[in-house]
C-alpha cells in the first residue's frame, strides 16, 4: 500500500471514530504522574504541566489524614473546568457556560509532616515490537532522547524527546503510539520541516497548538499502521483528537489538511524508505 493510500485510510478511520463519538482520553503510562492522595486519581490536562510526579492533597485532606503542612510550604495550583447552567435574560433559554476553577494542593512527604507517600511503582514486562524499534532507530539525525517517568513531550528549543520507560506502560502498543507522537512533533522544528505549530509555537491550548497536536496524532497513527499496531491505538487516537476538535469547533475537515502534514512528517522519520 502506498503512503498516500495508507494516510487516507487511517484518516478516514479516525474521522469515522470521531463521528461515532469517543471515550475519555486517559494517560497511557502510570508511573510518575501527579495524583490525589485521597482519591488515587491522576490529575489531567494542564495540571500535568503544573505538577511534578507524586501524591498531592488539599490542606483539609492532609489534616483529615492526620498530617500537617510544613511551615512555609508553598501550595500548588490545580485547575479544572466547571460547567454552569444559566438562563439568558433575552431568550429565557438555558445555556451552559464553562467556568475555570482552581484550588490549592501540597505534595505529600515533601511538604507535609506526619504522613508519607503510599504510591507503589508499577512495572510491566513487554516484548519490544521489532518494526517499531527499527523506525525509531533509523530516524535520520534524530532528537536527543530522555527517559524520565511521568511525562511525554518534545522540547523544540532543546531538540529533546522524553518518553517514559516502556515498563511504565500497561499496553506496549500505547508506548509506541506515544513515542511516535512525540517523534512526529520533532519533525516540525525549524531545521527539519519547519512546521508552524512547532517552529512558531505560541501557547498551549491555542488553535495553532491544537492543529499541531492533530498532525502529531495522525502521524503516530500512520506509523502504528506501518508497524501493524493501528487496531490497538485507533480508539485512543480518536479520543485524543476529539479534545482538540472541540477547540476547532468540530471542524473535522481540517483533519484532511493535517493528514498531508502528518504524511510529510512520516516521510521524514522514515527517510522516504516506506513505499
Amino acid at each position: 500500500m502506498s503512503k498516500n493510500r495508507l494516510c487516507e485510510e487511517i484518516t478516514n478511520k479516525i474521522i469515522a471514530k470521531l463521528e461515532q463519538g469517543t471515550g475519555i482520553f486517559e494517560m497511557p503510562f502510570v508511573n510518575g504522574l501527579p495524583k490525589n492522595r485521597v482519591t488515587g486519581k491522576a490529575y489531567r490536562g494542564i495540571n500535568l504541566w503544573l505538577l511534578d510526579g507524586g501524591e498531592y492533597a488539599t490542606f483539609k485532606q492532609i489534616q483529615e489524614l492526620g498530617g500537617k503542612v510544613k511551615k512555609g510550604a508553598k501550595s500548588h495550583t490545580v485547575v479544572f473546568w466547571k460547567v454552569l447552567e444559566v438562563e439568558e435574560e433575552e431568550t429565557g433559554k438555558e445555556v451552559k457556560i464553562p467556568l475555570l476553577k482552581q484550588y490549592k494542593v501540597f505534595k505529600i512527604g515533601e511538604q507535609t509532616e506526619g504522613i508519607e507517600p503510599t504510591e507503589v511503582v508499577e512495572k510491566f514486562e513487554h516484548e519490544k515490537i521489532e518494526e517499531a524499534e527499527k523506525i525509531i532507530k533509523e530516524y535520520p539525525n534524530p532528537p536527543t532522547l530522555t527517559r524520565a517517568s511521568g511525562k511525554a513531550y518534545y522540547r523544540p528549543f532543546e531538540d529533546v524527546v522524553n518518553i517514559p520507560p516502556i515498563e511504565d506502560f500497561p499496553d506496549v502498543n500505547r508506548y509506541y503510539s506515544t513515542f511516535f507522537h512525540e517523534l512526529v512533533h520533532s519533525t516540525g522544528v525549524i531545521h527539519r520541516l519547519n512546521r508552524e505549530g512547532i517552529s512558531n509555537f505560541d501557547k498551549f491550548g491555542s488553535e495553532r497548538y491544537s492543529k499541531e497536536e492533530l498532525v502529531a496524532e495522525l502521524g503516530a497513527s500512520i506509523l502504528c499502521a506501518i508497524t501493524g499496531i493501528d487496531k490497538h491505538t485507533l480508539d485512543h487516537s480518536a479520543s485524543y483528537i476529539q479534545s482538540w476538535i472541540t477547540v476547532l469547533k468540530n471542524d473535522n475537515t481540517f483533519i484532511i489538511n493535517a493528514a498531508q502534514q502528518a504524511q510529510k512528517a512520516v516521510d521524514h522519520i522514515l527517510d522516504t524508505k516506506f513505499e
